[in-house]
């Protein structure tokens, strides 16, 4: 598998923390490159969902939150994020989950 670069939004330093203790195969970012990256993942209750759609209406989306955030649960997937989840079922199923949002990357 080749290596993907993560675009990070509104995840704060210790989460981020532990997606690259789960992932240390892959490249995280947290600002803009010249580069789109292969996959944006966003907490959503710390970002506007649809200004991260509209950034990246190229790039796969995975939005987490809270499971008692309903509101922007619904915000990302009328946003059209690719893939919600609450963050513990994205600690969980982190790696499955940028592997079936990222397929050309096999």
């Amino acid at each position: 598998m080749r290596v993907a670069t993560i675009l990070l939004c509104g995840v704060d330093l210790f989460f981020r923390g532990k997606l690259e203790a789960l992932l240390p195969e892959h490249h995280f970012i947290t600002v803009d490159h010249t580069d789109l990256p292969d996959l944006v993942i966003v907490d959503i209750s710390r970002v506007d969902a649809e200004e991260v759609a509209d950034a990246y209406p190229d790039v796969p989306i995975l939005g987490f939150t809270n499971h008692t955030d309903t509101a922007g649960l619904r915000a990302a997937h009328a946003a059209g994020f690719d893939h919600v989840v609450v963050k513990s079922a994205l600690e969980e199923r982190v790696r499955e989950l940028i592997e079936e949002l990222t397929p050309s990357l096999e």
